[in-house]
């Protein structure tokens, strides 16, 4: 049997990446996939590509209407919401003597906000369905300790394990398991403008930083966007039942805790 056989879930900013990683693992486990996105024109092309069992939702977590509205939508194709995956998010990069606070806002609005008010809404419906589930928050090895140049991103992500660890210990009383994954260095399309950013502020050649991240990776490589979905599907199936606000490292190594 599948191990996500008849399941509905919601996978926030997936429509590329590791969120359309997780959500083709999905599928192909046996779960109905929301594909959330703000842009819903990707979502929508992503979806077609998926297949049947995965539909597209328009949805952008620094409002409270649109997070509802993923709710609904879910409710309405699938008959509710058993899982969530918190993937949407923002990475800047800056010294600290650059920090705007239109970053600042910027990037706790989507990594923390987001996570917090989705994480929310789900619960509720889940909590109102009567039969328990599953919520993913997508850490970050960022948000372990600080980096001299990602402080707010850093400081986001520590967050994220927090509430992880805070809406875990509060949910399991209704059958909601709460768990995080921290992923390492992740290779995809966003690290060109991480890329780029490292050279700007450290006066290095594009590219470098990048080769540099993965050499250091213990594994000896950097991470794909498939490397995170056996425990993305492990922390969504009934497998994981006993494991309540942890985050799991997934990186090659990178970080030991």
């Amino acid at each position: 049997m599948k191990r996500l056989e008849g399941k509905s879930a919601l996978i926030t900013g997936s429509a590329r990446g590791i969120g359309r990683a997780c959500a083709e693992a999905y599928v192909r486990e046996g779960a109905r996939v929301a594909i959330a996105d703000i842009n819903v024109e990707r979502a929508s092309a992503t979806a077609q590509e998926i297949g049947p069992a995965a539909y597209a939702v328009q949805m952008d977590v620094t409002k409270q209407e649109s997070i509802d509205a993923a709710i609904a939508a879910c409710v309405k194709e699938a008959g509710g919401i058993d899982i969530l995956v918190n993937n949407a998010a923002l990475f800047d990069l800056q010294p600290i003597v650059e920090i705007t606070r239109e970053s600042y806002d910027r990037l706790f609005s989507i990594n923390v906000g987001g996570t917090l008010f989705t994480l929310q809404a789900a619960a509720k419906q889940m909590i109102a369905q009567g039969r328990g589930g599953k919520i993913i928050n997508m850490a970050s090895q960022a948000g372990r300790r600080g980096e001299g140049l990602v402080g707010v991103y850093c400081a986001t992500k520590a967050a994220v394990i927090s509430l992880t660890q805070s809406a875990g210990l509060n949910l399991i009383k209704h059958g909601i398991n709460v768990n995080a994954i921290a992923p390492g260095v992740v290779d995809g399309e966003h690290w060109d403008g991480v890329d780029a950013l490292f050279a700007k502020y450290e006066n290095r050649p594009l590219g470098e930083k990048k080769r540099l991240v993965g050499a250091d990776v213990p594994f000896g490589r950097m991470g794909t966007a498939d490397d995170l979905t056996g425990m993305a599907i492990f922390l969504a199936s009934q497998e994981s039942n006993y494991i309540v606000a942890q985050t799991y490292n997934v990186d090659g190594g990178n970080w030991m805790s």
